[in-house]
């Protein structure tokens, strides 16, 4: 069977270096930056100015506009020019994360994938959390300027971003436990045991799968 793996992640947990290795390991494609390049292409939206609005949250209500966040479309017409640039971006990323799913096997990276595809039978959605120790010291390579008050203000703040804009686009709540298939601790058991534990899951998810179809 296919599968799509979506990850949500807190910021500094490793869910970009899981997802990258579990998509190395299925031998599938993954999707994190790279997917601001596909939504560009897609939609004809500046890739600067998708990037500065990726993953932040906006400052007015997208389900304002649409009722039913399943057929939106970016061909919407005079409404979405008079759209607010979030909210545009985020239409973008739910078409272009459709049609990826409707591709075949991949890895997602955050941008409300679980969300958008959560009607989708072949989507299985993880979350990737760790503690604020283990994060500070996997960032403090990728910020080595910053000072440790600096480096936990960053991690708060980064992180008070993807939950608002997650909570914002979504009828769930970024990182609540009942709305993923599986939940792992980074600090628990390092980025090669959250591999081993999605990829454990794939399999008994696809042994599960072919019983009930049988």
């Amino acid at each position: 069977m296919g599968v799509i793996i979506t990850i949500g992640r807190e910021f500094g947990s490793g869910g970009h270096e899981v997802g990258e290795l579990l998509a190395k390991k299925l031998n599938i494609p993954f999707y994190d930056n790279i997917l601001i390049d596909r939504v560009s292409k897609d939609s004809g939206l500046c890739k600067e100015i998708i990037q500065k609005h990726d993953e932040k949250p906006t400052s007015s209500f997208l389900y304002s506009l649409v009722t039913d966040p399943y057929s939106v479309s970016i061909n919407r017409g005079s409404s979405i020019n008079d759209m607010p640039f979030g909210q545009k971006i985020f239409l973008a990323q739910f078409d272009t994360v459709k049609k990826i799913a409707e591709e075949g096997s991949c890895v997602i990276v955050g941008r409300c994938a679980d969300y958008i595809l959560k009607d989708n039978k072949d989507m299985i959605s993880v979350f990737i959390s760790a503690n604020k120790e283990f994060k500070m010291d996997r960032l403090a390579h990728e910020y080595p300027d910053l000072s440790k008050n600096k480096l936990s203000d960053l991690i708060d703040k980064k992180e008070r971003n993807r939950a608002s804009y997650y909570n914002y686009n979504t009828s769930n709540k970024w990182g609540n436990a009942s709305n993923y298939d599986l939940c792992i601790d980074s600090s628990v058991i390092g980025i090669e045991g959250c591999v081993k534990l999605i990829e454990d899951y794939i399999s008994i998810y696809s042994q599960k799968s072919t019983l009930t179809q049988s």
